[in-house]
């Protein structure tokens, strides 16, 4: 690393410090604390349930905590207004359902962002928007609509519109579990390569195979809590919970 590296590469890109949270007496969210490091692959991993989503959709607010503290670059989530709205443009975050503007091409809802929220000049907004839907593998789609697309292709615009935002980090959601099986690759593909191009990811998925490829860190939740964390190898090949190896077992073969 050159001398040249400030303060802020040392600290983590995001934070959660003793985050609680609740839905009525369910306690969805239980004393979590993670730190995910710029260009780090995170791929939280536990069976259905267990909190991941929910710690996930906490991280932009999209849902609110009854206690502890979420950072980004080292400051506290934004309660509301233009600063949160700002702070989700610099997060990325790519769900199960694909969220789509129905009634605008490809191209114009992933020139929507940058265009609205960033004030990019449309010539410029379309022709990033352009160069992020061949890389995603859709570009010759960009004047249908997302009703004429897979399901795959509609996964991998939805990629494209939060790339569009040049965030800071992508958060996945679950992203390819409404997809056919068929689907499922081309989407995990994309995602390969943002996590080879250093992208900094949170990824909540079922997809093992993918996790093992890709993540530097895998974390293993369950009942609301962090139960263990570690390397993929360290993680698969030599869980150290109970709670992880039941798991584990359990989708053997799947």
């Amino acid at each position: 690393m050159a001398q040249s590296t400030t303060s802020t590469d040392k600290q983590p890109l995001i934070e959660l410090k003793h985050v609680d949270k609740h839905y009525g007496d369910l306690h969805v969210l239980n004393d979590i604390n993670l730190s995910v490091d710029r260009g780090e692959v995170v791929v939280v991993i536990g069976p259905s349930g267990s909190g991941k989503s929910t710690m996930c959709r906490t991280i932009n607010r999209l849902e609110t905590i009854d206690s502890g503290e979420i950072l980004i670059e080292g400051q506290p989530l934004p309660q509301e207004g233009k600063d949160l709205a700002r702070m989700r443009a610099e997060l990325g975050m790519v769900f199960q359902q694909f969220n789509l503007f129905a009634h605008m091409t490809v191209l114009q809802n992933v020139m929507l962002g940058p265009v609205d929220v960033l004030g990019v000049p449309k010539d410029e907004a379309r022709e990033r928007a352009m160069d992020l839907l061949s890389r995603v593998g859709v570009a010759e789609q960009a004047d249908k609509v997302p009703a004429q697309l897979s399901g795959g292709q509609q996964q991998r615009v939805a990629i494209a519109r939060s790339l569009a935002m040049q965030p800071k980090a992508m958060l996945f959601d679950e992203p390819t579990s409404a997809l056919d099986p068929e689907m499922i690759n081309e989407v995990l593909e994309v995602m390969v390569r943002l996590a080879q191009q250093g992208m900094t990811m949170i990824v909540i998925t079922h997809e093992m195979n993918f996790a093992r490829r890709v993540a530097d860190r895998v974390v293993f939740m369950a009942d609301g809590q962090i139960v263990e964390t570690g390397t993929p190898d360290e993680f698969f090949d030599h869980p150290q919970t109970k709670r992880a190896q039941d798991f584990l077992n359990s989708i053997k073969g799947h």
